[in-house]
């Protein structure tokens, strides 16, 4: 593969997952400004996970077969626009109108991506999607960051109307692309979602998924508003930083190798993650801003620990159907993510924090009890 091919893909994962995190550190600010509640500004980050999760199904029966290229152009260009409008919008549900369009085409631009990434070098398919994974977990870093950056020294509108300019640039670079291959997406049948499904190492795996990103995307979410009722003087660059911690994600992914050796196998790795995530979780707790700072960079090591190690475990199962094996691990994924985007900000709102946060410890040793009893399975 070209080394400007590469590059092109990995700048365009990196701008469209800060597109789709741009939102999340703004949100107690674009609930001000709007004068809406916590759970409908959570509604902005939600949406576009559920159209991630549901995307493996509907696009798998509408595009089967289609230029990826031309796919991402149409979508690149759609992303473009909505991005220009969401700094003009005015009201709430304009706003949220815009951000669904955007959670329509984002799937079809990873989708593409990844395509691309997976056929335009086929002897190196493992490192890619690395690769891949390391960038979006750069991209929802940057994205969060630059974000809060932006809104505190100049408006909120400019985050919008800047990633529309990385977007356009990204739209250039496009078109220098050597690849104009198509971009196969499967389609499911029942009968295979449904025989995945019966086989207990596959529902493991997904419920898993499902579980810790419901309490990594909660916590995430939440996180933002925490941070204003500790301290009401925190402006949105400060709470930005808070999710330098996502950064961890990019040496998890890289190293995932390593880790499974140390702890002997992919099972082990998984719990040991787990019981890690859950440990730091439960001191979540604690009211200071500092404090959570260095917490989060340990949640998101548990977390992408368990979620890079499952990823490859799921995929080396079963030797066919792997992109239906890996479509519907990303589709309990993101459900997880777009459920807990949404859920437990209406319990904040009406419980507060620390009840959010012993609900999601509750739920975490639901799991690590569920992997403990089908380890077996795994050998």
């Amino acid at each position: 593969m070209k080394k400007f091919d590469l590059f092109i893909i990995i700048y365009c994962i990196i701008i469209v997952l800060s597109v789709m995190y741009a939102t999340q550190p703004l949100q107690p600010l674009l609930a001000n400004e709007f004068d809406v509640s916590i759970t409908k500004a959570s509604q902005f980050t939600a949406v576009i996970m559920l159209f991630l999760a549901i995307s493996p199904i509907i696009y798998g029966y509408i595009l089967e077969k289609m230029n990826a290229k031309k796919m991402l152009t149409n979508s690149l260009i759609v992303l473009f626009i909505t991005n220009i409008f969401l700094g003009l919008a005015r009201n709430y549900e304009l706003f949220l109108l815009f951000r669904t369009i955007e959670a329509l085409v984002i799937p079809a631009i990873l989708t593409s991506l990844m395509s691309i990434l997976a056929n335009i070098d086929k002897e190196n398919v493992k490192f890619n999607m690395s690769i891949y994974v390391a960038a979006t977990v750069f991209g929802g870093l940057v994205g969060r960051v630059f974000s809060g950056f932006i809104a505190t020294n100049f408006s909120y509108e400019y985050v919008f109307y800047s990633l529309s300019l990385a977007i356009l640039v990204s739209i250039y670079f496009i078109n220098k692309l050597s690849y104009e291959g198509e971009a196969t997406i499967a389609r499911p049948k029942i009968s295979d979602i449904t025989a995945i499904l019966k086989d207990k190492r596959f529902l493991t795996i997904y419920l898993l998924m499902f579980c810790v990103f419901f309490v990594f995307a909660g916590v995430l979410n939440i996180l933002p508003f925490r941070v204003k009722d500790i301290s009401s003087d925190v402006s949105e660059f400060q709470i930005s930083l808070l999710y330098l911690g996502y950064g961890m994600g990019i040496l998890v992914s890289l190293n995932s190798k390593k880790i499974i050796k140390f702890f002997k196998n992919e099972v082990n790795t998984i719990l040991a993650g787990l019981l890690f995530f859950l440990f730091i979780t439960i001191f979540l707790t604690i009211p200071n801003v500092i404090t959570l700072f260095i917490l989060i960079f340990l949640f998101c090591l548990g977390m992408f620990t368990v979620h890079s190690v499952s990823t490859g475990l799921a995929n080396s199962m079963k030797s066919s159907q792997k992109s239906l094996t890996s479509g519907m691990y990303l589709t309990f994924y993101y459900l997880g993510g777009a459920f807990g985007s949404f859920l437990p900000s209406i319990i904040y709102e009406k419980f507060g924090w620390n009840i959010v946060i012993y609900i999601f410890c509750f739920i975490l040793f639901m799991i690590v009890f569920l992997v403990v009893n089908t380890r077996k399975l795994f050998k």
